[in-house]
This record gives C-alpha cells, structure tokens and sequence, in this order.
C-alpha cells in the first residue's frame, strides 16, 4: 500500500504551512510582546501571499495544480532570501536599512504630545535579534521554514512521492 500527496493535497499542505507560520509570528507579537522591526514586517509578505495562492492551487485541476506549486517555490524562495538577508543584517554581515525600526504610532495632535509620544515610543532594530532558539534568529528559523516549504511544493510540482508508504 503506498500512501502519497496529490498535488492540490500538497498546495493545501503548504498553505496550511504558511498560515501556522504567519500566526507563529503573530503569537509572538501579540501575546509575547515582540515588536516585529520593519524588515521582520516585509517578511511576512511572502506568507500572505501563499496562504491564498495554495489555496486556489488546492481547488485547482492536477495542471494548474502544478503551476500553483511551481509559484509556492518562487514565494518561499524569496522568503528564504529575505530572511537570509535579514539574519545577515542581524549577525552584522550586512548593513540594514537606513529607515529600520519600529512602526509608526498614533499621530500626535501637538508638540507636548509628539514629544511625550517620542518618550514612550520603543524604536526596534532590524540589526538585534529579539529572540533566539538553538542560536537562530526569528530571521534564521524564517529561512528554515520557507526552504523546506519550498522544496515540498518543489517536490511536489515536480510530481514526486511525497510520503511513500511502507
């Protein structure tokens, strides 16, 4: 008995695969407190645009299928490439942006209040890791992900087994 991924099972896979990684970063902002930093913001691009891509290559024929997950590749090796970039700028390997830090807050009515806003505001760099497991960055883990999403939509547009049975 052999057990394997169609591929529109597979664009499904990968854009579940996306969506639990778009909210693993959200959990992080938004219940632990980490303030994403622009370049972590821009990485997050390539996830909202694969979560609905895999999904119409999901409810697509084999053919079209096919391309769907053939762009999953292009995406996630994008996104490979931003995180990369970014975990270089955070190892020093690369300068980052000129305009990297946080994002922009309420505006202010007058100066007293734009200066009590500047007080309170906490600027994030793109250049420190706020957080770090087995020595990676958010960044580095971003790299991870999106080269293994990338070569299983590879693999499967490829038409290759992807879970052959015992």
């Amino acid at each position: 008995m052999q057990i394997g991924f169609t591929m529109r099972q597979a664009a499904l896979a990968v854009a579940l695969g996306a969506a639990a990684t778009i909210g693993g970063a959200l959990v992080f902002e938004h219940v632990f407190g980490y303030v994403p930093c622009k370049l972590c913001l821009i990485q997050r691009n390539p996830y909202y645009i694969s979560i609905p891509l895999g999904l119409v290559a999901a409810l697509l024929p084999p053919r079209y299928a096919r391309a769907g997950l053939w762009l999953l590749v292009l995406v996630f090796a994008v996104s490979a490439g931003l995180g990369a970039y970014h975990s270089g700028v955070e190892w020093g390997f690369f300068a980052g942006p000129s305009d990297c830090g946080g994002g922009s807050g309420a505006g202010a009515g007058n100066v007293g209040d734009f200066l009590n806003q500047l007080q309170s505001t906490r600027v994030v760099s793109c250049t420190e890791a706020a957080w770090r497991f087995l020595g990676l960055s958010l960044a580095g883990w971003n790299v991870l992900i999106s080269l293994a999403l990338a070569a299983f939509a590879a693999k499967a547009a490829a038409g290759k087994d992807l879970y052959p049975g015992r």
